[in-house]
């Protein structure tokens, strides 16, 4: 036994925990979880707790059901909103199969291997996302038009308010669990809210992400309101997004800065940004998984629609932030597309596998877009080089199908899954709306 996990079984006595929750997420990106005795663990920690697999969304077939999640005792926290005594705390699985291999279909893992590819090349992937998400007066009733908790905008201080109360919970919840909170704000839209995680390597923020909606929704509960992160809840507000920060580190030095470059850019950072928007279309059915993303980023309100970049420019798929000027280690890219209800494991995956391939293979970086892109007429677009995001989750799949990078950093099992499943996700959708939504709306669904 290790100390880590050493640790884990003192804690647990120590701290009169009564229940352990597992938790591990599907292909979709939600979260699982089997609660294990005290007694159980150190088993747990040697043979893992065996589970059905088959019925698991993504995980396995039928008849290959029988699956292993193991715990990850450095992933080990307190739940709070369980109280102090007979508490309860989790732990982060890895998924294996009956023979002690890792699962093809583990999200965690398809990050793992990306992460190892950066390693090979030196690099260690950093990312800090700005989660936005609504809240509405509770219950939320799918027949009846959902109603957030207030009416305020961008940076509004609203005294006494619900989200300015449910930001300090929810903070206050995080911070005990030991994810550290950079800002929060309230966002542009009614009831609509943002949470900054402080910059992590990717496998800690991607847990980081799985806990977050969780105690976020924790949170809602205990104050009698509504949580959501589908990325477009009102069809006239801002949609939610989750602008993601990134960075590649070797040893010490961040590999994006570059002293007296254009913006401190450096070679490695132009590439990156130019994988990014080379291979931005095919990896959109990852980054944006549902029907309902692409009427977010089709949607306006500075949702980022066209494949490009700047630096002031909040239009443009990929902004180069230069808030402290000549402080090497904030050099960093945001990737904009990112919906807050993605799997972050399977984003994080692919967003890096498609900046390493422009490291690899020098892509060259194309001018970058200083005007807002929405306002721009389609042949100015064109005359920029400018192409459009996918507009639907249709068009998504079929880029993705075709993409061996996506395949590749996927895994086949993943890979062929998502395809499967969106597929029919948007046949389901397509079976539901009228043929006057379909002629009218399709290119923003």
């Amino acid at each position: 036994m290790d100390r880590q996990q050493d640790f884990v079984l003192r804690t647990v006595e120590e701290r009169d925990i009564r229940f352990i929750r597992l938790w591990f997420t599907d292909v979709l990106g939600i979260l699982k979880s089997v609660a294990i005795a005290p007694a159980e663990l150190e088993s747990a920690f040697s043979e893992g707790i065996g589970f059905d697999g088959s019925a698991i969304e993504g995980l396995t077939r039928v008849y290959e059901a029988d699956m292993i999640a193991k715990p990850d005792p450095t992933t080990f926290q307190v739940l709070p909103w369980r109280g102090e005594r007979h508490g309860a705390a989790r732990m982060f699985c890895d998924l294996l199969t009956p023979d002690g291999e890792p699962s093809l279909a583990d999200s965690r893992q398809v990050l793992r291997r990306a992460l190892e590819k950066a390693s090979a090349q030196g690099f260690t992937f950093y990312t800090h996302p700005e989660v936005e998400f609504y809240l509405f007066e509770a219950p939320a009733d799918p027949t009846r038009t959902l109603v957030p908790v207030d009416q305020g905008g961008y940076f509004d201080h609203v005294p006494r308010g619900t989200a300015h109360d449910f930001r300090r919970a929810a903070i206050t919840m995080l911070e005990s669990m030991g994810i550290s909170v950079e800002f929060s704000h309230h966002e542009a839209g009614p009831g609509q809210n943002e949470i900054d995680l402080r910059y992590a390597d990717a496998l800690t923020t991607a847990d980081n992400i799985m806990t977050f909606r969780t105690v976020v929704k924790e949170v809602a509960l205990e104050q009698g309101v509504f949580a959501s992160f589908m990325p477009k809840p009102l069809a006239d507000q801002p949609g939610s997004g989750m602008h993601t920060h990134l960075s590649l580190f070797a040893g010490d030095h961040n590999a994006f800065h570059e002293p007296g470059a254009p913006l401190e850019l450096s070679k490695v950072g132009r590439s990156f940004i130019a994988g990014l928007l080379r291979h931005s279309a095919e990896i959109t059915a990852v980054t944006n998984q549902f029907v309902n993303s692409y009427k977010r980023l089709w949607g306006g309100a500075e949702a980022p629609a066209y494949i490009c970049w700047g630096h002031n420019n909040r239009s443009a798929l990929v902004r180069v932030p230069m808030y402290k000027p000549g402080k090497g280690n904030s050099s960093r890219v945001e990737y904009r597309a990112l919906d807050s209800s993605a799997n972050p494991y399977l984003a994080f995956a692919v967003m890096l596998a498609a900046g390493l391939k422009g490291i690899e293979q020098g892509y060259e970086l194309p001018e970058g877009a200083e005007d807002d892109v929405w306002e721009l007429t389609d042949a100015e677009r064109r005359s920029l080089g400018i192409e459009p995001l996918p507009t639907s989750l249709d068009e998504a799949i079929k880029l993705m199908q075709s993409s061996e990078l996506v395949a590749e950093t996927l895994g086949e099992h993943v890979f062929d899954y998502f395809l499967r499943n969106k597929s029919q996700e948007w046949l389901e959708y397509r079976a539901q709306v009228t043929p006057f939504e379909l002629a009218r709306f399709l290119p923003s669904l």
